[in-house]
């Protein structure tokens, strides 16, 4: 049974299911109006939903029926089963879309199992001979290559290969001959040269029955050079689609939009321009969202996929170096906010395939048509903001701006000339997601009620599984406490972070500044702390000055805090517990700092008196503002103190991977290695330790660069913006023009968020890394690049806070608020306007920097 008579199927199950339960309430009821119809639909929601889940099961049962044993030298497409590799690239994609129900002309692949010297073994000829007899008498055949390279997503191989068309039943032997030789050949060497592809192994062929096209053609679902995600750009000609393929006819251009179809082109396409866009869709749908490239034709009226391929130029993964740049494979809107906060160095390897790896087994996952909410472009995490806001729905294809600005609280505010756009989502693509989506909601609320315990337990389970770890003495033994215990607690940590973030806050700081203004909003979310509990982001500071009072010991601080830092998400990133130093000097640099009681305790007053004031204009919606304020408040301690957990689960993840790196005798190059690399290693299989150079090299690249744009849109090279002299550090926009003069009006003023409220002037202090951080002294304005929660120590010297970085839901802002500290966050441009020395006025509340005086430059 094909995919999509699985999914009738399921349709079916969960329809009956929902009838017979509505039934039951209302007959539960008495069939008493209207009771019974508040009852019927009751039950038949429940009942759809459980008819839904058994259904998984049965479907899941039913598809791997469909398949052949594996093993076998040659399969029929419709049976190949998905783990055999060795069917090469192009024959596993046809496989795919037979099974998934689209029109692609039956076939045959023969493994290169099945050959000796290019002829196919007697047992393979035989078999190969019984399969002709279930095509039409006189059916023609196309006779094609499939390596294990060939139409990947890092090499299509288009053309290298040698392909047969029209081969009639009798000369079948010689063209498959023709094609496995040419793996061989001079042009196949030189490209798989070019691309990197040093492995192009055996090849396997494909036999098809050949389509009497009337129209061929391609059709890259997304543009392959504009990268838009809403128009699909394809060309046709009359015939064969060969010439096309080959560069011999560049045919007709078209172009379909979605997810509505629109149509611009040749009339001759025209009536089968709905149907190709449908199936398109569909097709990508099938690979997990990849741009495709898509061979197709017409004949007698019906549309045929004859193959499809990843559009390597979209491609966002080079699996040699381990780069990533999920901004080229379609126009997203992204931001670093937030997520750059705790990643303020590009991430090595085993980092960014941690979150990669957990979310493909079982972590939480709330993905648009294969597209993550966060990605990672110049080994930075991004955060996808399309597929956030399309992921809200209602309104959002109408007014996307409109959305995003509930989420600005968390990304900051979205420069007017920055394009949004939506992942194109049809009504059956809603309707496919919509039980995961849910499972996922359902999911992440059980780890919400179990947030407590995972709070009390996770420090004593880490410290058990980090002596487990020490104790392993072979790569077998760790792969297997991996295996047992390890990825069971990365990923209950992952699921825990998640499913403790919540938009409460930023959604009451957006309605409550519509409301109120920035000043009052600022001094109403300022004092978290007081209302539910210490917040974990003010932890660190807070005791370290506990310690100078004799109140906590070094060893509950080490504790508490000593996983916590300025790169804690990064696995390479030594912990400052692990240097015997650290707690002196930190120590050293808080007696130089302000009272902490006494600044928390004037910002709860100014707190205090906005609040009586509301109270006194209207009692009754006072009353209602402070009940959501400490939702708010419980929200963010929650949020943060999962997060302080998470990041200790992150230490024990550093711990095995320092310890792998000791087995297969690497060291610390195994921070270059994927997670799926390294457990691979582990298991004996160790060919990618070959490529450790290159990860080097490929990471040293990345900590060159500069910090990049907060928000960036479409496809953008690190590079290529690193080496502009006019680059622009707030934000990257593919196709808008490049800053002029009057990008700034007035030149002595900085624009950001309002982070907490106040106004000072002062001396500017630029940090440009946190390894700078003695030179603050007390009183200065702290210029950096963004804060996270190894700043909040300095924040008790600096007289105010500016960040290029930044939301009034940032680290900075936050602590900012709590301490009564001016904040200016999001400036985007603050660090390349400023330098050391100038003096400035911030004013919080209005999210401005006025330059007084700039220093000279020489």
């Amino acid at each position: 049974m094909t995919d999509r008579g699985l999914k009738v199927l399921s349709a079916v199950v969960a329809n009956a299911a929902a009838a017979l339960a509505g039934f039951g309430g209302a007959a539960a009821t008495g069939f008493h109006l209207p009771w019974s119809i508040a009852a019927a639909m009751l039950a038949g929601t429940f009942g759809w939903i459980l008819g839904s889940l058994l259904a998984a099961p049965l479907a899941a049962r039913l598809r791997t029926r469909r398949y052949a044993e594996p093993g076998r030298p040659a399969y029929r497409l419709v049976e190949l089963p998905p783990s055999e590799t060795a069917a090469g690239g192009k024959a596993r994609s046809l496989a795919a879309m037979v099974q998934a129900g689209y029109p692609v002309p039956s076939g045959l692949v023969l493994l290169p199992t099945a050959f000796v010297d290019d002829r196919p073994i007697p047992q393979v000829e035989q078999w190969l001979a019984r399969e002709l007899t279930s095509f039409p008498t006189g059916q023609l055949f196309a006779v094609r290559s499939s390596a294990l390279a060939e139409d990947s997503a890092a090499a299509s191989f288009a053309g290298a290969y040698e392909s047969v068309l029209n081969v009639p039943g009798d000369a079948l032997a010689a063209a498959i001959a023709e094609v496995r030789a040419s793996r061989t050949a001079a042009r196949v060497q030189a490209y798989a040269a070019a691309a990197g592809a040093s492995d192009i192994g055996e090849v396997a062929v494909v036999i098809q029955a050949m389509v009497p096209a009337e129209l061929a053609g391609v059709l890259f679902t997304v543009h392959p050079i504009t990268s838009d995600l809403n128009l699909m750009l394809g060309n046709v000609v009359v015939g064969l689609g060969e010439s096309l393929v080959s560069g011999e006819d560049t045919g007709a251009e078209f172009t379909l939009t979605r997810p509505d179809a629109g149509y611009a082109g040749p009339d001759a396409l025209r009536p089968m321009a709905q149907r190709l866009h449908d199936v398109a869709h569909l097709v990508e749908g099938t690979f997990d969202g990849v741009p495709q490239d898509i061979e197709w034709a017409v004949a007698a009226g019906k549309l045929w996929i004859l193959q499809s391929r990843p559009i390597t130029t979209l491609n966002p993964a080079n699996p040699r170096t381990a780069e990533r740049n999920d901004s080229v494979s379609g126009n997203c809107l992204w931001s670093a906010t937030n997520l750059g906060e705790a990643n303020p160095e590009p991430q090595t390897p085993l980092t960014i395939s941690h979150m990669t790896y957990l979310q493909a087994n079982g972590g939480p996952s709330m993905a648009m048509r294969g597209r993550e909410m966060a990605g990672y472009i110049g080994g930075r995490p991004y955060a996808n903001l399309s597929v956030q806001i399309t992921a809200r729905r209602g309104r959002t294809k109408s007014a996307p701006r409109d959305a995003y600005r509930k989420l600005a609280g968390w990304w900051g505010e979205l420069p007017a000339e920055v394009p949004v756009t939506l992942i194109p989502m049809t009504k059956a693509d809603w309707a496919d997601s919509g039980l995961g989506l849910l499972a996922t909601l359902a999911k992440m609320a059980r780890y919400r009620r179990g947030l407590d315990a995972f709070l009390r337990s996770n420090p004593q389970r880490c410290t058990d599984l980090s002596a487990r770890i020490t104790a392993a003495a072979t790569p077998e033994q760790l792969g297997s406490l991996w295996s047992r215990s390890l990825f069971a607690q990365a990923l209950l940590a992952f699921w825990t972070i998640i499913s403790a973030s919540s938009e409460g806050p930023a959604q009451l700081e957006a309605e409550l500044r519509a409301e109120l203004g920035a000043a009052d909003t600022a001094a109403l979310m300022s004092n978290m702390s007081g209302l539910v509990g210490q917040l974990e982001s003010l932890g660190p500071a807070v005791g370290l000055q506990e310690v100078l009072a004799g109140r906590l010991s070094r060893e509950d601080y080490t504790a508490r805090f000593g996983h916590r830092g300025v790169n804690e998400v990064e696995l390479a990133w030594p912990r400052p517990a692990e240097d015997p130093g650290w707690l002196d000097a930190a120590l050293a640099a808080a007696a130089s700092g302000s009272d902490l009681a006494v600044l928390r305790t004037r910002q709860g007053s100014v707190f205090e008196e906005t609040l009586a004031r509301l109270r006194k204009a209207d009692p009754r919606q006072a009353a209602k503002l402070e009940r959501r304020l400490r939702k708010a408040a419980g929200q963010a301690l929650a949020r943060e103190a999962a997060r302080s957990e998470s990041v200790r689960t992150t230490w024990v993840m550093r711990r095995f991977a320092l310890r792998a790196g000791e087995l297969l005798g690497i060291g610390e190059d195994v921070f270059y290695l994927t997670v799926a690399e390294l457990l691979a290693a582990l298991d004996g299989q160790r060919e990618t330790l070959e490529l450790l150079g290159l990860r080097r090299e490929a990471s040293r690249r990345y900590r060159e660069l500069p910090p990049l744009p907060g928000m960036i849109y479409g496809a953008f090279d690190p590079f290529a913006w690193a080496a502009d002299p006019d680059r622009r550090t707030d934000y990257w926009a593919a196709g808008v023009a490049a800053p002029s003069e009057s990008d700034h009006e007035d030149p002595a003023l900085i624009h950001g968020c309002a982070g907490a409220a106040g106004e000072v002037e002062g001396v500017v202090r630029r940090l440009d890394d946190f390894a700078e951080a003695g030179q603050l002294q007390a009183g200065e304005i702290l210029v950096t690049h963004l804060t996270n929660i190894g700043w909040t120590p300095l924040f008790p010297r600096a007289a105010a806070v500016i960040t290029d970085l930044g939301a009034p839901l940032s680290h900075a802002a936050i602590v900012a608020r709590e301490l009564g500290i001016p904040a200016v966050v999001g400036c985007g441009d603050a660090t390349a306007r400023l330098r050391t020395g100038d003096r400035v006025v911030v004013d919080g509340a209005r999210g401005e920097v006025r330059i007084l005086a700039s220093v000279l430059v020489s």
